[in-house]
C-alpha cells in the first residue's frame, strides 16, 4: 500500500482534489402567491443545482406565508452560495439552513405498496411492526403501508419490502423544523 506523507505529517493519503459534497436540508420562508415556487426552483435549475427533496405548503394563512423545504447537496462553498442566492430572491422573508442549526427535526412520510402471499406477506408485516410502519390498506393479496421517521430510516425500509414484493412507492419529502420556542422570521 502506498501511502503519501500530508503535510501534517499524516501518513494516510487524503485526496484534496474532490471537494466535500454535503447534504443540508434548508426552509425558506416565502409569499404565498403566483409564481415564486417557480422562482426559487429557476434559482437551482438556472446554475445547475440539484433539488434531492422539496416540500411547499402554506403555514400562515392570515399572513398569506408559505413555507419550503428544500434538501440540496453541494460542496460548503455551493450551499452558502445556495443560501445566499434564495435570501436575495423578492418574495423570501428568511432562510434556515436546518441541517448546520443542529437543533432541528427532519421527518418523511411515504406509502409502500407490497404485494404477496404466503411466508413474503408475513415477512412484510412482521418488518411494518419492527419499523413501526402502519397497515392503511389491506387486501388478500397486497398492503400500503405508512411510514414516517428519518430519511434514512424510510429507505432501510423500502429496501427492505423490494424482495418482498414492492410495487409502488409514494413520498412526501423532507419537512423539518428547529427546536425551542422561537420560530423562523416572515
Amino acid at each position: 500500500m502506498n501511502a503519501q506523507l500530508q503535510p501534517s505529517g499524516s501518513a494516510y493519503f487524503i485526496d484534496t482534489a474532490k471537494p466535500l459534497v454535503e447534504t443540508h436540508a434548508l426552509a425558506v420562508i416565502v409569499d404565498n402567491e403566483p409564481g415564486v415556487l417557480a422562482r426559487v426552483i429557476g434559482l437551482f435549475s438556472g446554475r445547475g443545482y440539484n433539488i434531492d427533496s422539496l416540500t411547499v405548503s402554506e403555514t400562515q394563512h392570515e399572513k398569506h406565508v408559505s413555507r419550503i423545504t428544500i434538501v440540496t447537496s453541494g460542496t460548503p462553498g455551493v450551499i452558502e452560495q445556495i443560501k445566499n442566492q434564495l435570501e436575495r430572491l423578492v418574495p423570501v422573508h428568511s432562510v434556515a439552513d436546518l441541517t448546520v442549526s443542529g437543533n432541528s427535526i427532519t421527518r418523511e412520510l411515504a406509502m409502500v405498496k407490497v404485494a404477496g402471499t404466503g411466508e413474503k406477506r408475513v415477512e412484510a408485516l412482521r418488518l411494518a411492526e419492527a419499523f413501526r410502519a402502519r397497515v392503511i390498506d389491506a387486501s388478500t393479496a397486497s398492503f400500503i403501508f405508512e411510514i414516517t421517521g428519518k430519511t434514512d430510516k424510510v429507505e432501510q425500509f423500502i429496501t427492505l419490502m423490494v424482495p418482498l414484493g414492492l410495487v409502488e412507492v409514494a413520498r412526501t419529502g423532507v419537512a423539518g423544523i428547529t427546536r425551542g420556542a422561537e420560530g423562523m422570521k416572515v
